[in-house]
């Protein structure tokens, strides 16, 4: 298989998780989100344990800051990355790009919340709101898509293909923030598969143009991956 037709099956693959993801966003927005939000608001309340779960996320995007800045220092030595320096590189790349691209579509999509957290903001537990309100903005109308799904599932995304072997932690560490996000009404189910949506997609687009562009020996199955595509 040569670059085009590989090209064009990255394209046709990432249009149908497209396509799928809003498909379950709609379903889940007419028959999911508001009984689970009711179901853990009356089994769990909000509890305190698995609401601090999506700092996880919050803590990658602080670091995925600083990791730009320290490699971009270190960069002006002109000395080469290792492969491990640039998966750290594109995992904070992809985070920060996810977290860009969440915030527009925060604002342009304005959700409220499934409950009161910050600001008095209005939501479906407290006063029965439950809708979009297109470009709207402001924190009370930023739950979709999720953003700590986003950073967890950016991060993930690149180590999951450039470190196979540990991909069961990785799994594990957006399960801990998607479980605590859920179990404490931070987001509906539909935020999260959007949001997932988002920091997968930006973080196999950076590996993918980093392959593209950059030295393929730091990415530890990239022949691998593209002699089994043929």
């Amino acid at each position: 298989m040569d670059e085009t037709q590989l090209a064009a099956r990255h394209v046709t693959a990432w249009l149908i998780a497209l396509a799928l993801t809003i498909v379950f966003c709609v379903v889940s927005y007419v028959w999911f989100d508001r009984p689970i939000a009711f179901f853990m608001h009356r089994e769990l309340g909000q509890p305190v344990l698995l609401a601090q779960l999506p700092r996880i996320s919050e803590w990658l995007v602080v670091a995925a800051s600083a990791i730009f800045v320290l490699l971009g220092l270190r960069g002006l030595t002109g000395r080469p990355l290792s492969r491990l320096e640039a998966a750290i590189l594109l995992c904070g790349l992809s985070i920060i790009v996810a977290s860009a691209i969440k915030g527009e579509l925060k604002f342009i999509f304005g959700r409220t919340w499934p409950e009161t957290w910050v600001g008095n903001n209005p939501s479906l537990i407290r006063d029965g709101v439950y809708g979009f309100h297109f470009f709207h903005g402001g924190r009370g109308y930023d739950s979709f898509p999720s953003g700590h799904t986003a950073a967890v599932c950016a991060a993930m995304s690149v180590l999951w293909q450039c470190y196979r072997r540990w991909r069961a932690l990785y799994a594990l560490a957006v399960a801990l923030v998607v479980i605590g996000l859920i179990g404490s009404d931070f987001h509906f189910l539909s935020d999260i598969v959007a949001g997932g949506f988002i920091g997968a997609s930006t973080g196999w687009l950076a590996v993918l143009m980093w392959e593209a562009g950059g030295p393929k020996h730091v990415l530890e199955n990239a022949k691998e991956r593209i002699a089994n595509s043929e």
